[in-house]
């Protein structure tokens, strides 16, 4: 243990700060999501992610935004684990057959109003999966959505950018 702790210390901090035009841009986007957040939801956002069949690229970005370099905290925005405590749902990949009817069920169990954004490609039209034996396609053809967030994978701004606009944000 301590030995690990001693590499540690050595080895420092590793992560690359964001380019200046990247930073420049969250910070717009943060800041403005921060005032629709503490306006429209009191305090902080309250976002459920659900996985519906992803190849979990998506889920990366996901966790990229909670990470010391975008940290979406500082806007607001907080992950839990019950929809029934969730404002919103963040949906990524194509619905597979398995996950139809949890995805449902845990539309049901969000709270009013349900907001729900789809991520990538495939929560769109079911990307490089399409439709098939096991997949049945994009996310809007099980739940409605109110924003899609394009790309393969979306990067953390344009997901950023995602929820702003799905919660009434001019970006």
């Amino acid at each position: 243990m301590l030995r690990i702790l001693h590499q540690i210390f050595r080895t420092g901090i590793v992560t690359e700060p964001l380019s200046p035009e990247i930073e420049a841009e969250v910070q717009i986007v943060g800041s403005r999501l921060e005032d629709a957040v503490k306006k429209r939801f009191s305090r902080s956002l309250a976002i459920r992610q659900v996985d519906a069949g992803s190849c979990n690229g998506c889920e990366l970005e996901i966790h990229a935004i909670n990470n010391p370099i975008y940290n979406c905290e500082r806007f607001g925005i907080k992950f839990t684990a019950s929809p029934r405590f969730a404002d919103m749902l963040l949906v990524t990949g194509p619905v597979s057959r398995n996950m139809e009817i949890a995805l449902k069920r845990t539309y049901d169990a969000t709270s009013s109003p349900k907001l729900v954004v789809a991520l990538g490609d495939c929560g769109y039209n079911g990307g490089i999966f399409g439709e098939n034996y096991a997949s049945l396609g994009g996310v809007g053809k099980i739940i409605p959505v109110d924003v899609y967030v394009h790309g393969c994978p979306p990067t953390p701004t344009a997901i950023l950018q995602g929820i702003a606009k799905v919660i009434g944000v001019r970006l």
